[in-house]
């Protein structure tokens, strides 16, 4: 009997500390800083920061401006996780805690002499230039306060700091700031640059159109204001561009927390506590254009920062006449706070509204799975032909006037293959719908695509374009500002193409036109590649091989540079008399240069050979005397 209570107890232990990240939160006092523990410090960035697709989830150090800054442990632990990459964070440490946290430190330019020796064999035991590498609990022991790296910028990093997190026991992000760490200053509350209010449903109105509306809001004594009653009929939301600083610095932070109320209350708070990393690129559909913060239901979105978590949550209705108060508070990790006051007033639908100088042409644009078309007045009639399939819809402008027509069509109740307009026929380039969470495939005569279960962010209403000549083939999917969770499967019938296959594949073009490398397999005259980002796609040939270019190689060691003209680096191999050797990769010097085991001198032939993404193969032959 006493043994099964035993382990009962055991089991209970255990299960507390496997699953205790579901409400493990950070101890003040427990850690730490990583920098200058004592002194001051400054951040370039901070938790829940908007980044280009990704809430920052942690903080960044800043050096100014050099590397080789001493980086501490933030508690006694040891080392759990630890890389040598090029990308990413770089050179990176993960330490784990007793009490279940781990704590990384990312983009350092090297470790402290144990732990770069230690893995300096481990790279040479794999022949890795690269490697990630997971000790044994215990075997590389830290204490609480010893130096374990130097700061640097390796990685994709900007700029020499140190990115550090804490994370739970299960791996999820959590805010460093609340670990109260003194070095960190900030007094100063959250600023609001812009307010947009928008439509959720076809029926809704923003001063009586079916448009998204940004206001830049006014300074009222310690709190901002929106100047102007903005009218809206049906269901709309708000969404905010906003920023917090730091004492001491002047860069545009993030906050974590925005709480929305009306004469009737908190209607809407949202908190973000911690980042799990399998959702990270939700962020996409939690912000609209990387900039502007979502205050409202949406019922597609993985994470679990809101409350209520309901349809309703977020979303304004104001009835005809009646007048809504509404108050946003913006909060920072120090609980500075800012208020942010704005009136809507209900309106009735108008079917007489302006909405802007009338098109030549006409011009369609979309909003989650509504299309708007406007188009110039005609003497011909008004009512528009939306084709789908066999059946044909008749419908009305959702409003006009002397100059323009504007029509609204939800393509939940169909993809329409053409839109007869009276005056024109629209092609709206739509290629079909592809919903979310489940394997779909699509094809035509020239594309062919493929969506996984986990490829979608919400149901996709896929718009394509060919342009472009058989030789120069351009293929574009949906907009750069539109995103996708996961990647999908491609295949482009480009059967004119007389090129060198073998060295040819696809490459996103940007809108500056930049290439990036995006593959693809040769399946005869079709080309099959994945992507996980919407533009124009394009080919092209790259038969150039990398360019290597010595600095110098002698018994102390080899130094090179390395570029590629359109691919891309793949790999990198170098030799000396038969033994492999490593060599490390700054991408963003374009620097490689090599290390040996316990500092052992260089003899013999030497070679390096430089692999681009397209397969193409230079090599550097020389002897070391």
């Amino acid at each position: 009997m006493e043994l099964i209570k035993l382990f009962s107890l055991v089991l209970i232990l255990g299960l507390s500390t496997t699953f205790g990240g579901f409400s493990q939160e950070i101890q003040k006092g427990y850690f730490r800083s990583p920098v200058k523990p004592g002194g001051r410090n400054f951040l370039s960035g901070n938790f829940s920061e908007l980044r280009p697709n990704h809430f920052h989830t942690g903080l960044d150090y800043k050096f100014g401006g050099s590397e080789g800054e001493p980086i501490y442990a933030a508690a006694d632990g040891w080392v759990h996780r630890i890389k040598i990459s090029s990308f990413g964070y770089g050179n990176v440490i993960y330490l784990k805690h007793p009490n279940g946290n781990i704590t990384l430190y990312g983009h350092l330019r090297n470790f402290n002499p144990k732990l770069q020796a230690w893995m300096r064999q481990k790279l040479y035991e794999a022949k890795a230039n690269e490697l990630e590498v997971f000790p044994n609990p215990g075997e590389l022991s830290v204490k609480k306060g010893e130096l374990i790296a130097n700061g640097g910028n390796t990685g994709s990093s900007g700029g020499p700091h140190l990115h550090f997190e804490i994370r739970d026991s299960l791996d999820r992000a959590m805010d460093p700031l609340l670990a109260g760490f003194t070095e960190i200053l900030d007094n100063i509350p959250p600023t609001p640059q812009k307010i947009a209010i928008v439509p959720l449903e076809i029926d809704s109105r923003v001063n009586g159109k079916f448009q998204r509306l940004e206001i830049t809001p006014v300074l009222s004594g310690a709190s901002y204001r929106v100047p102007e009653t903005i009218k809206v009929t049906g269901k709309v939301g708000l969404e905010i561009q906003s920023y917090d600083k730091l004492d001491g610095a002047n860069n545009q932070n993030g906050f974590p927390k925005f709480e929305v109320s009306s004469d009737s209350g908190i209607q809407y708070t949202l908190k973000i506590d911690k980042v799990d990393f399998n959702y990270s690129r939700q962020f996409l559909l939690h912000t609209h254009l990387n900039r502007f913060t979502k205050l409202y239901f949406q019922p597609n979105l993985k994470f679990d920062y809101i409350s209520p978590k309901t349809p309703g949550t977020g979303v304004f209705v104001v009835e005809s006449g009646q007048k809504e108060t509404i108050q946003i508070k913006l909060s920072d990790a120090y609980s500075n706070a800012r208020l942010v006051n704005l009136t809507l007033t209900g309106t009735d639908l108008d079917s007489t509204i302006s909405d802007g100088v009338a098109p030549a042409k006409a011009q369609t644009s979309y909003y989650n799975h509504h299309m708007k078309i406007r188009v110039a007045q005609t003497d011909k009639g008004g009512l528009a032909k939306f084709f789908i399939g066999n059946t044909v819809y008749e419908i009305l402008p959702a409003y006009q006037d002397a100059q323009t027509r504007t029509y609204l069509w939800d393509l939940r109740f169909g993809v329409p293959s053409k839109v007869d307009l009276c005056s024109e026929i629209l092609d709206p380039e739509l290629f079909g719908h592809f919903p979310l969470g489940k394997e779909h495939l699509h094809a035509t005569d020239r594309l062919t695509v493929r969506t996984d279960d986990n490829s979608l962010l919400e149901d996709l209403y896929l718009r394509v374009g060919f342009s472009g000549s058989s030789s120069n083939p351009v293929l574009r999917l949906q907009e750069t500002t539109e995103y996708l969770w996961n990647p999908i499967e491609v295949t482009w019938d480009v059967s004119g193409y007389t090129g060198n296959k073998g060295k040819t594949h696809v490459y996103l073009r940007s809108p500056n036109g930049s290439r990036s490398f995006a593959g693809g397999d040769w399946e005869g005259g079709q080309i099959r590649f994945k992507t996980r980002n919407f533009g124009s796609f394009v080919l092209a040939v790259d038969d150039v091989k990398p360019s290597i270019n010595l600095i110098r190689a002698n018994s102390q060691g080899m130094r090179f540079t390395i570029k590629d003209n359109l691919s891309g680096i793949k790999s990198f191999e170098a030799f000396v008399d038969g033994k492999w050797v490593l060599m490390r990769y700054e991408h963003k010097q374009a620097v490689i240069w090599s290390e040996t085991l316990d500092g052992e001198v260089l003899r013999g032939a030497a070679v390096l050979r430089v692999t681009d993404m397209a397969g193409n193969v230079a090599e550097w032959k020389g002897t070391i005397a």
